[in-house]
């Protein structure tokens, strides 16, 4: 996990640099003399820079026009990488019954983790675009107590262990496809803008997995669905400027099913996110 959100990081500053680049190299200007001093302008049409400099060779005014011709896209991406914390809430508390206790967590390293990589949209104009896209999220609940949350059984089922566990993470990874509706604003004089995302978002059940450190058994792992729910549903919502921001989404079915214990547990998440 650590080595993909380190390559993911990577990947995404890389790609970052590089449109940098292909923006700049395209840059054509042009000088235009007034009577009130030279006006210079960058690019050209609507996707334009103005510097206003007055007879004396000061900088009066600097001005940053930027839009986008409507259109379809499609492609391989890498954006919206999530690094956040998860909280578990049980029928809209975030304390959990007695039925459900076993689940207690570290709240400080129960997180959220996630990206895109792929993404079909429609941009309307500057201010707005509606793009569907794929990625992968995971959930992982580091769990408090020394038990195992066991693999086929007929409901969430977990047993005590007489082993002090340094790490017990209980974990799930999904297929997200959230829908996108983002709302930006014009760009300012640096050439950044804010972003107003908002949408659903539905995730299929990749896996569910059991993590264990002990000294007694060194390092263990166990595959299983675990009764996480197969199919995933709720809003979600990202606010930033330029390629950081924030980030909140809430799922509205169960986090388990076929498990009526469990019935009414909530996933609802939060954090910074990189690249719009």
């Amino acid at each position: 996990m650590k080595r993909l959100i380190f390559t993911a990081i990577i990947c995404a500053a890389a790609t970052a640099v590089f449109a940098q680049s292909t923006d700049t190299a395209k840059i054509k200007s042009d000088t235009i003399r007034t009577r009130r001093g030279t006006t210079i302008r960058f690019g050209s049409g609507e996707d334009a820079s103005y510097i206003r400099i007055n007879k004396h060779g000061d900088t009066v005014e600097t001005t940053h026009h930027h839009s986008k011709a409507p259109g379809f896209s499609f492609g391989v991406t890498l954006a919206r990488l999530d690094l956040g914390f998860t909280t578990i809430m049980d029928h809209g508390s975030f304390t959990l019954s007695p039925q459900n206790q076993f689940l207690s967590y570290r709240q400080a390293k129960t997180s959220n983790v996630g990206f895109d990589v792929l993404q079909f949209g429609y941009r309307f104009n500057s201010n707005f675009k509606l793009y569907l896209s794929a990625g992968f999220d995971w959930t992982n609940i580091r769990l408090r107590d020394n038990i195992t949350i066991l693999e086929h059984q007929p409901v969430l089922t977990y047993r005590v262990d007489d082993i002090t566990y340094s790490k017990n993470r209980f974990s799930s990874s999904y297929l997200r496809i959230p829908l996108s509706f983002d709302f930006r604003t014009n760009d300012d004089a640096r050439g950044n803008h804010f972003h107003f995302v908002f949408g659903p978002e539905g995730g299929f059940l990749l896996n569910g997995r059991v993590k264990q450190i002990s000294d007694e058994n060194g390092k263990q792992k166990f595959n299983d669905s675990y009764h996480f729910t197969t199919f995933r549903y709720g809003p979600f919502v990202r606010i930033g400027y330029g390629a950081w921001g924030i980030y909140a989404k809430y799922y509205m079915n169960d986090m388990f099913e076929n498990s009526p214990a469990q019935d009414g547990l909530h996933n609802f998440a939060f954090g910074i996110m990189l690249g719009f």
